[in-house]
């Protein structure tokens, strides 16, 4: 944690806003800060953009604060163009809702529920609204469950990835899927997390205004420069990326800086412990 605050802001009012054409090894923040001066510093590091991504882990609540914050503070800016949210299918969208839209309104404008795995609105509604109440529309950026089907089998999604991106985004979804599928739906499967990462940068760039910034909200896999989001976006799309770990601080890999993701800035958030996901999955198969 960086006394005062001091550390955090020295660190990311280091360097221009400029979108180089090779990014640098990333800024790389960690501590407890409050999240309006975090969202404050980071703004000030990041701004102007037209595309501000934003990535998270899905179980850390610091995460989604400081998003709160970022909106709040770019919507006070006035220049907050719009909200796009893996957390809801690209097509839904809250544009022609009333700022003074009920938190009901807004769930049924953006096709959003808690049950059969949703994402948890108690998580994401306080984005979401803060959005609303500013009058800036909220777009759904995933791919819908109709069009998972026919991702599966299109084979030319695929070469949209480079040859080691590829490998790499099928390795996740094997370690994901806690080396449970079968071989043969690891290729499917991928085509899937590729085509979600297509969907959000198409609703993602299509929201693009002049003067303003899009802020784009996804887990931090998506939002990667060399793997996620960022392939898909059109080439003269500038964009700048945050990612935000909660991983213990013992993940020496990580902290010798040989895994840190490709992004402009990685905030590095108080560690939360690691839930067994893979047991909790083997136990609901009878393995």
């Amino acid at each position: 944690m960086f006394g005062a605050g001091l550390g955090l802001w020295s660190a990311l009012l280091a360097g221009g806003a400029e979108t180089p054409a090779q990014p640098p090894a990333p800024t790389v923040v960690s501590g407890t800060e409050d999240p309006g001066q975090l969202a404050g510093a980071l703004l000030s590091r990041l701004l102007p953009t037209p595309l501000l991504l934003v990535g998270e882990q899905h179980d850390a609540p610091e995460h989604q604060a400081l998003q709160r914050e970022l909106v709040q503070q770019l919507a006070e800016r006035r220049q907050l163009g719009a909200l796009v949210l893996e957390m809801s299918e690209a097509g839904a969208h809250t544009s022609d809702l009333p700022s003074q839209a009920s938190e009901t309104q807004v769930r049924e404008a953006l096709r959003w529920s808690d049950g059969q795995g949703g994402w948890p609105w108690p998580t994401y509604g306080p984005v979401v609204m803060a959005a609303v109440r500013a009058g800036v529309p909220v777009h759904g950026g995933n791919l819908p469950r109709a069009d998972m089907r026919a991702a599966m089998g299109t084979e030319t999604l695929d070469g949209l990835l480079p040859a080691e991106a590829l490998e790499r985004q099928r390795a996740a979804i094997r370690e994901g899927h806690c080396d449970l599928l079968p071989a043969p739906q690891i290729a499917p499967m991928t085509r899937i997390q590729i085509a979600r990462d297509q969907a959000m940068a198409r609703t993602a760039a299509a929201a693009v205004r002049p003067g303003q910034t899009v802020l784009l909200v996804a887990g931090n896999g998506h939002v990667q420069r060399d793997l996620g989001v960022p392939l898909h976006l059109p080439p003269d799309l500038a964009h700048r990326v945050v990612v935000a770990l909660a991983r213990p601080e013992a993940d020496v890999q990580e902290a010798a800086g040989q895994t840190l993701p490709t992004a402009d800035v990685v905030w590095r958030s108080p560690p939360r412990a690691p839930r067994d996901y893979c047991s909790e999955m083997k136990r609901s198969l009878g393995r």
